[in-house]
């Protein structure tokens, strides 16, 4: 089998913006577990590297992803040590790889984004979809509910009653109820979608990467309720001795635009 029929993910970059490409042609890019694997090593990569100031998702050919690759099913899910292995050691990392990435992450949906294409969705920062875009998980009529590690991105975009409404009833729906939903930021022309991203990236990048990063790391402890720790305030309020405040402040007061450098 040659590679580009087994899928692959593709990483471009371009100055501080990185493109993370699904690519599975002829198969609406279902993820395959050789996939899954890849999505985590580009995400650690790049979480790896300062100098970035974006990412996008994006799917190949006019579409974001058709979910799992099911054809893999009877050798990787075969059984309960299989189901497992799948869910919590090939999915759950690579998820836990987009939505723990520092730099902001933005999916670029085009086409089917159903299943495993949704739940990638759901962990990026921003979700700009086409008006054409279709969404869902019909998992249901496989034989199985959405795991833990999975259900927590569409929990925290949608809620306990939309999630289950679209666990339950299965449907592919529209980029209209979706955006209803709370799952997308916007929706653009069909044709418009790839430009979209990239504005949405340019006007991120004009920020200062250390407020991002800290925005980030942030509302994602905040959304999971409790008292901050004098630590966790420590870590908020390290942004007030960088570079980049006193450029925000200073070009601010001179009537010019900010050059931000990250430290």
């Amino acid at each position: 089998m040659k590679e580009d029929d087994a899928g692959r993910v593709r990483l471009e970059r371009e100055g501080g913006f990185a493109w993370v490409t699904l690519s599975h042609p002829g198969r609406l890019n279902a993820i395959t577990v050789g996939m899954w694997g890849q999505l985590r090593d580009v995400f650690t990569q790049l979480a790896a590297d300062d100098s970035l100031r974006c990412v996008i998702v994006r799917g190949e050919g006019g579409n974001f992803a058709a979910g799992a690759d099911i054809r893999e099913f009877p050798q990787q899910r075969a059984d309960m040590a299989g189901v497992q292995r799948y869910h919590r050691d090939i999915l759950a990392p690579a998820l836990q790889a987009v939505a723990q990435c520092p730099h902001p992450v933005i999916a670029q949906i085009e086409g089917v984004c159903v299943g495993g294409g949704l739940e990638i969705a759901s962990q990026c920062d921003l979700r700009i979809a086409g008006a054409s875009a279709r969404f869902g998980v019909p998992i249901n009529r496989l034989g199985f509910p959405m795991a833990p590690d999975e259900m927590r991105g569409l929990l925290a975009l949608a809620g306990r009653a939309a999630t289950l409404a679209i666990l339950l009833e299965g449907r592919v729906f529209g980029a209209d109820e979706a955006h209803g939903l709370g799952l997308l930021t916007r929706i653009v022309p069909d044709e418009q979608v790839a430009d979209a991203a990239r504005r949405s990236a340019e006007r991120i990048a004009q920020g200062a990467p250390i407020a991002a990063r800290i925005n980030k790391r942030l509302s994602a402890r905040l959304a999971q309720g409790g008292a901050l720790t004098e630590a966790e305030y420590q870590d908020y309020f390290s942004y007030a001795d960088s570079r980049d405040h006193k450029e925000g402040v200073r070009a601010f007061l001179a009537g010019v635009d900010p050059s931000f450098s990250g430290d």
